[in-house]
């Protein structure tokens, strides 16, 4: 039975909470609220931080006897407490996983049911020490920190079941190569009583069959209906104690189709079925009665059934260098924001678009930042072949939640464990402590500040952290856990680097030259980029320009207003277009050049990076490729240019020159195929006022490498007249080509 849709919501108040739960309360007159949703959709709790009641009634048939019945809210922000039919059922606390209650005896006592709840998501009252585990749905600079995400933002639904019910169903790929993959699977079963039980496992490939990829590696396997007819069957016995079950075993597969990223190879599903059957049920002299417990009836009947989709895949990371299958592989990700603020009213198409928009953009991995995502964009990461580097829900700073937060990292493995996209956890993202100022927030550490943060004590940080580390590594040992992500590596710990040159600091070239002194802080750049105004900018109303609200941007729409005076004074543009579209130059230009800079150090020692962001949650003015309408920016061009498979680039221009300067580059192919390109040709043209400079050269580009062509150069003549200077830089092959261009200035 789902019991989504309509239901009854109140502002909570004492006087309400002592008698709304009592099935004669009137609530008439209390506001109508969609199920699932959020609060504040609803008029009159639009700016209320709660708690917030709620009401539901219902009508059920009489239930089946030695039938169980479970009452599951499959998203609740934050906490809940639950009543039915005036009988307190129990409490909730986090918000990305199911939450069930049994319900059998509620239902076998009549037909018509009340359902009410007490949902709270506080705010934090201090910001540098929170306590609820919500991530950026509380506090980040993607989403406005007045905003509160409060509500049942999850279906809620009845489910029935034997007397055996599978609570949770783990399953990891603990190997895979081409002759045998291995299945890990771990099973937490209620037990109505002491029983015997036949737990049956079917592996199986499914239809969802994905899209065709440009290339498949050795060992791939087929991607083919024919290898539908593929199943593997293991049965297994247990005696069940009454209550709460653990059961581990395993589950093997000959000759396995393996699952690649979308760069790698195809992406075969496998659904996984686990049937729980009774085979032993003879309750005890104190058991449970015909009436509520097993009867003969049920022997070897199926009690309930679990499934989920998986693939078959292998993942490594070593000092930040992936393998998949034992195929070494360059990470070219992006940071990911929510898909909406209000996570109810996404609708699964535009989560579903926001992977391929970033599969589109040519990246191969998502970094989900600060929260677990909608289910939707998981099945739809495997289905593609895009990787997940998976954030807990933990962003800045926190205080007194360390077990709360393991339990929470336990139960992220539980839910999404079986999913191959996902490649590595991160415990927590950014762990220094942020004030809620927007000044705060918006401004980035500087590399050396940071290295500072992350060696100078702060021990609740750091218990947090290795708890968590140790929680998610317990749980899940085939994938990579990195237990704090933000602070530049240093001798205390390993880690990504943020690293915002050219925004926040310094000059764009800034981020290559720290990089050859301290080359460990190039291994993976988690974060880049800069900020720009979005073409969806009605919320800034630019009819004032330029006096526009600068305090409301930066306090709710994320806008660094100090950096943009520093690096684009309003002040030196006429028009608000005009300055829109210097924000997004300076944007493009700079993630080109430093994604390129990154792919020319692949593996020595970069194991790739993630741009800030792919889109907008709400209106903003953010480090955005897409905005919160999901129309690209410049960069979005600019990037997916510069994640081409195959890329021919060169060093960085100076802004300008002068007659009789010598100009150099450094010319680099970069190929993420798993083939050589040979006969490959490349030709650089310098062209400047009055002339130009030819240079070719052929070769062969090898497979997944990054090679240098050569270093032409030469000085341009004394006669040289001011204007543009241009080089223009082609890559050509049999069947394909690529090209580069950049610009600078000839001053006298």
């Amino acid at each position: 039975m789902d019991l989504s849709g309509p239901w009854r919501v109140a502002a909570s108040t004492e006087d309400l909470r002592r008698s709304f739960t009592d099935e004669s309360f009137d609530d008439s007159g209390w506001e109508p609220a969609m199920v699932p949703g959020h609060w504040r959709s609803v008029p009159t709790l639009s700016d209320s931080d709660g708690p917030v009641l709620y009401r539901k009634r219902f009508t059920t048939r009489s239930p089946t006897p030695s039938r169980r019945f479970f009452l599951i809210f499959d998203g609740l922000f934050y906490q809940g407490s639950v009543w039915m039919d005036g009988h307190y059922l129990g409490d909730t606390e986090g918000y990305f996983y199911p939450h069930s209650f049994e319900i059998t005896q509620q239902l076998a006592a009549g037909d018509e049911h009340l359902l009410a709840l007490e949902v709270s998501c506080s705010p934090p009252t201090d910001w540098t020490a929170k306590r609820n585990v919500t991530g950026v749905f509380q506090h980040s600079p993607y989403i406005d920190p007045a905003w509160n995400p409060g509500g049942i933002w999850g279906r809620v639904h009845i489910d029935e079941t034997g007397p055996l019910r599978i609570v949770s169903l783990k399953v990891l790929c603990q190997e895979a190569n081409s002759d045998r993959a291995t299945l890990d699977l771990e099973a937490e079963v209620d037990s109505l009583g002491p029983l015997g039980a036949t737990l049956r496992t079917r592996v199986s490939r499914t239809n969802l069959l994905p899209p065709a990829t440009r290339e498949q590696p050795a060992g791939s396997g087929p991607n083919t209906a024919a290898a539908l007819t593929g199943e593997t069957v293991r049965k297994s016995e247990h005696n069940l104690s009454a209550g709460t079950n653990r059961l581990r075993w395993t589950v093997a597969v000959e000759s396995p189709d393996l699952w690649w990223p979308r760069a790698l190879g195809n992406q075969p599903l496998y659904g996984v079925d686990v049937d729980a059957a009774i085979t032993d049920a003879t309750p005890p002299a104190d058991g449970p009665t015909p009436a509520d417990g097993p009867t003969p009836a049920d022997n070897s009947a199926v009690s309930d059934r679990r499934q989920v989709v998986t693939g078959l895949r292998q993942s490594r990371l070593r000092s930040f260098v992936t393998t998949l299958n034992g195929e070494r592989m360059y990470l070219k990700g992006v940071n990911c924001a929510p898909t909406r603020r209000d996570i109810a009213t996404a609708t699964p198409a535009e989560v579903v678009r926001d992977v391929r928009l970033a599969s589109e953009a040519g990246f191969d991995l998502m970094r989900l930042d600060g929260h677990i995502a909608r289910p939707e964009l998981y099945a739809e990461a495997d289905r593609l072949g895009m990787l997940i580097w998976q954030d807990l829900p933990l962003k800045w700073g926190y205080a007194a939640i360390r077990r709360r937060a393991a339990t929470e990292a336990r139960r992220a493995v539980r839910v999404l464990g079986h999913h191959p996209s996902i490649v590595a956890w991160c415990a927590h993202n950014e762990a220094f402590r942020v004030d809620s100022a927007p000044s705060d927030f918006q401004r980035r550490q500087t590399p050396l500040r940071s290295a500072a943060t992350s060696v100078r004590p702060d021990w609740d940080a750091a218990l947090l952290d290795r708890t968590l580390r140790r929680a998610l590594e317990s749980e899940d040992g085939t994938r990579a856990v990195i237990g704090r992500s933000g602070a530049l590596p240093h001798p205390g710990g390993a880690t990504d680097s943020h690293l915002f040159f050219g925004w926040s600091y310094g000059d764009a070239a800034g981020l290559a030259g720290l990089i050859s002194r301290l080359p460990i802080a190039g291994r993976f750049v988690g974060a880049f980029g800069a900020q720009s105004v979005p073409d969806s900018a009605d919320f800034m109303d630019p009819r004032g320009w330029p006096d526009l609200d600068w305090d409301g941007l930066a306090a709710h729409f994320g806008m660094d207003t100090q950096t943009f005076q520093e690096r684009l004074p309003p002040s030196h543009f006429a028009t608000f277009d005009e300055w829109r579209a210097a924000s997004q130059r300076l944007q493009a230009n700079l993630l080109r050049y430093q994604i390129e800079t990154l792919r020319r150090l692949k593996y020595r020692p970069s194991g790739g990076f993630c741009v800030s962001m792919l889109a907008d949650a709400q209106p903003a003015v953010s480090f955005s490729l897409f905005d919160h309408n999901r129309l690209p920016k410049s960069a979005y061009r600019a990037v997916r240019a510069a994640c081409a498979p195959l890329i021919v680039c060169a060093d960085r221009l100076s802004a300008t020159y002068s007659p009789g300067d010598r100009v150099s580059l450094s010319v680099h192919a970069v190929n993420d195929m798993r083939r050589p390109v040979e006969r490959a040709t490349v030709e650089a043209v310098i062209r400047y006022p009055g002339g130009e400079r030819r240079w070719r050269f052929e070769g062969e580009v090898p497979a997944d490498s990054c090679v240098l062509i050569a270093k032409p150069s030469f000085a341009l003549p004394q006669s040289t007249a001011p204007g543009r200077l241009v080089v223009e830089l082609a890559l050509g092959w049999v069947g394909g080509r690529a090209s580069n261009r950049y610009l600078a200035s000839v001053n006298m």
